[in-house]
């Protein structure tokens, strides 16, 4: 049976699964894939196109293209789990749409207890720590006005 699961948590998730290290998804591998699961997209890898804007804000460009692999599963109970991410990693991209699928279902809890809260603490964490570097390294610009006499 399906559980309704808010539109922004699953989004959430998803991202803190794309973003997580693959060797942090691995260390859950034998608990992910202790299931029955067919795969309905097998982990593939494509291009996708990357637009930036100038400043935030200006006109939208064409930054360049990058990798990306995606992957559906289907569990034997009917959840879909999905992945999309960044890189070339097939492996990660199949433990992220099974940990998407265990995450709809009757054990939500326990999964986001387990991988979803760890992963995104070490995120939360690694941000901090770049922005600390780059805090670092910052520097100031002022203008001296001269006078006129």
């Amino acid at each position: 049976m399906n559980h309704p699961v808010a539109h922004a948590e699953r989004q959430r998730w998803i991202g803190v699964l794309a973003r997580a290290r693959s060797s942090e998804l691995q260390a859950h591998e034998a608990a992910l894939r202790d299931v029955e699961y067919q795969l309905i997209r097998a982990p593939e890898i494509g291009m996708t196109l990357v637009r930036g804007r100038m400043g935030g804000n200006g006109a939208p460009f064409n930054v360049g293209e990058m990798s990306v692999t995606r992957c559906v599963v289907r569990l034997a109970d009917g959840r879909t789990g999905y992945s999309y991410l960044a890189g070339r990693d097939k492996v990660h991209a199949e433990l992220a749409a099974l940990a998407d699928a265990h995450l709809q279902g009757p054990r939500q809890h326990h999964w986001f207890e387990q991988i979803i809260t760890p992963l995104a603490s070490a995120q939360a964490e690694r941000r901090a720590l770049k922005e600390a570097d780059t805090a670092a390294t910052k520097v100031e610009f002022f203008t001296l006005v001269r006078g006129e006499n």
